[in-house]
């Protein structure tokens, strides 16, 4: 296995760690990350050890999301770290997303669905994976949550998808599976995050803690399951997914790597990396945000 740029990997007994290891960039997403998950992960469920895999992030939170400050305000790179060396020219990628160039959704689609494929390595994986998330968890850091087999999160943390309001669109489409349709619509359609707490409530997490209890919930969870047989963890797992798959979520995962393609090619999506170049990507998000406040859905009053 090639060195980890991105995230740490470690064999604790019968547990495999994966850490996201960005923490001076909140484990902001590159397209190296993706890559590097699917590698750990495939290298747990070959590992006859591993029982459970325990996803985490290093520093202030889980995960910020992309690391767009690189992509909004480097145009010459965009962002595409970690793309050298494959089929999609890093030089290609980045001229596919000038707001005054011709936009061409399949290398497009090409460039996410390959991210897409490293998210959902997370919940293709024989052996069941626990995400922990502490801080923060927004943004294309959901999908890692999401793809993740169980959810233990602070009680003060933040999950949500603020780029629903522009700028993006959840492309491993997981949101409906794991809360139900009309509540999918109710954060998706304002971009509103959910404390832990909220998420438990909504039946996004499995459980909240504490942040100075989350991991001891967290490892004892990880203790639990890993005292199965590997074999009774792999039949469950996939008999559980497949009710998943037939309810369509590969076709809806298709159509929406397509839609976020989009909706950052919109005319919205593209004053939006405009401003992002000229003021900064913080500078953006925080217009974009700041109407909305910061307030999870128990809390808003109107």
């Amino acid at each position: 296995m090639e060195k980890l740029e991105t995230m740490t990997y470690e064999v604790d007994g019968r547990v495999a760690r994966i850490t996201l290891n960005r923490p001076e960039r909140g484990n902001a997403i590159t397209f190296a990350m993706p890559r590097e998950l699917e590698a750990c992960v495939e290298r747990a469920d070959l590992d006859p050890r591993v029982h459970v895999m325990a996803l985490s992030g290093r520093g202030k939170g889980f995960c910020g999301g992309y690391d767009l400050q690189a992509s909004a305000e480097g145009m010459g790179a965009l962002g595409v770290a970690g793309l050298e060396g494959s089929p999609l020219d890093p030089a290609v990628v980045a001229a596919n997303h000038v707001p005054d160039a011709t936009w061409d959704p399949a290398l497009d689609y090409q460039m996410m669905r390959r991210n897409v494929r490293g998210f959902m390595s997370l919940f293709h994986a024989d052996k069941p994976v626990v995400c922990k998330v502490h801080g923060f968890c927004v943004a294309g850091g959901t999908d890692m949550a999401l793809c993740s087999d169980l959810l233990v999160i602070g009680s003060s943390a933040k999950i949500g998808y603020p780029p629903a309001r522009v700028w993006g669109i959840p492309t491993t489409a997981l949101w409906v599976h794991r809360i139900g349709l009309e509540k999918a619509k109710r954060l998706l359609f304002t971009g509103d995050c959910l404390s832990g707490r909220e998420a438990v409530e909504w039946g996004l997490a499995t459980e909240h803690a504490p942040d100075d209890t989350l991991d001891e919930r967290a490892e004892v969870l990880l203790a639990r399951i890993a005292r199965v047989p590997v074999n009774q963890l792999v039949m469950t797992k996939r008999l559980l997914n497949q009710t998943v798959m037939t309810q369509g979520l590969y076709a809806t995962q298709i159509l929406g790597t397509f839609l976020d393609g989009a909706a950052r090619h919109t005319p919205e999506g593209h004053a939006f990396l405009r401003h992002a170049m000229t003021s900064g990507f913080r500078e953006a998000v925080r217009e974009r945000d700041e109407p909305f406040g910061d307030r999870g859905p128990s809390t808003f009053k109107g």
